[in-house]
């Protein structure tokens, strides 16, 4: 990956850019509740959409009296590298509201990434501006991977830096150094405010509301939000919905791939291990001490937890869900499902009627 180079974001003159004058020594930074509150938001190529929406929606309803997106006690900009549209990640596109302007204009800094690369190339404008924020002695805010870029920065050292369990392993693997959480939602660690993204990007603007404008204008938006309340700081991320998420090697993630494309009518377990690249014997021994158990009866769990999905939610007679996971008829179905789930198919059709 082209990392930009560490020393050099330090010495902040190496950006020429027009911000530079403001630059001051960094100090002591400690919130006050002013009544406003100002971002100023850096926004990234391949941005996440619903995390810079969270993010800046809170401040909207916030920002005024009643639903008018009037900005008198919020005030947000979008700003973009080369003062240029930028499209997000599901290919909507916005334009900055205003050009990289003078951080210390804002009571906070805020970078919105989005889609992580194998080579990372981060707008070098980007990376000054953030740089230039941080020597001012602005507060600064990662949303969602916007933790990456201030970690690429080197923002990050020696600060607390919230992850998306997702993106755990590929921030190690870039900054091995890193303190890195993925048990909350979002982390305050002094002058760096850090979310795993999502709805906790709400969440962490609503800490900030409160923070700087008072609860009763932090609560105004839950009403509009149709929210009953806020998750604080130390809310724990949800389990991951992807098991295979933390399967390092490629091959046993297309294997498991090919696996679930062929429930109806199974491959070998040879044709997937030569597939994937790799001899039945390395196949068998990799993935049974990735998963425990070996391919076959992963693979036959995976089409009898697919039988169980039918039962509980389709009409489907029995032959034809066996026919559909596989199974030659509902006689082997009836005897591998009560192995692995104590019970015939019609008991637990049954119970879920």
């Amino acid at each position: 990956m082209s990392k930009i180079n560490r020393q050099s974001t330090l010495q902040t003159r190496d950006y020429k850019l027009g911000f530079m004058e403001y630059l001051v020594p960094a100090g002591d930074w400690a919130a006050t509740q002013t009544g406003t509150l100002s971002v100023g938001i850096v926004v990234l190529p391949d941005f996440t959409l619903l995390a810079l929406a969270n993010f800046v929606e809170a401040l909207r309803l916030a920002g005024d009296i009643g639903d008018r997106s009037e900005q008198q006690w919020c005030h947000w900009a979008f700003m973009t590298a080369a003062n240029s549209p930028v499209r997000a990640s599901c290919g909507l596109e916005i334009s900055p509201t205003r050009a990289l302007a003078d951080p210390k204009a804002f009571d906070y800094v805020a970078v919105v990434g989005g889609l992580l690369h194998e080579r990372q190339e981060y707008p070098r404008e980007a990376m000054g501006y953030l740089t230039a924020a941080a020597a001012a002695g602005m507060p600064l805010i990662g949303v969602c991977t916007g933790s990456f870029a201030l970690a690429e920065a080197g923002l990050m050292d020696g600060y607390r830096c919230c992850v998306h369990g997702y993106h755990e392993e590929e921030f190690l693997i870039r900054y091995p150094q890193a303190n890195v959480e993925t048990r909350d939602i979002f982390v305050v660690d002094r002058d760096r405010i850090t979310c795993a993204g999502g709805f906790s990007a709400f969440d962490m603007a609503g800490f900030l509301l409160e923070r700087h404008c008072g609860r009763a204008r932090a609560t105004k938006i839950l009403h509009h939000a149709v929210l009953d309340k806020f998750r604080n700081a130390r809310h724990p991320q949800l389990p991951l919905a992807d098991p295979y998420f933390r399967v390092k090697d490629e091959r046993l993630r297309r294997a498991v791939f090919l696996m679930e494309q062929h429930l109806s009518v199974p491959v070998s377990v040879p044709w997937i291990a030569g597939t994937v690249g790799m001899s039945e014997r390395q196949f068998s021994r990799l993935f049974t001490r990735q998963f425990g158990v070996p391919p076959a009866r992963h693979y036959r769990e995976l089409r009898l937890n697919h039988g169980h999905w039918l039962l509980l939610n389709t009409s489907r007679t029995l032959t034809d869900i066996a026919s559909a996971c596989g199974f030659n008829d509902s006689a082997h179905f009836t005897r591998c499902f009560k192995d692995r789930y104590g019970k015939v198919p019609s008991a637990v059709r049954t119970k879920s009627s």
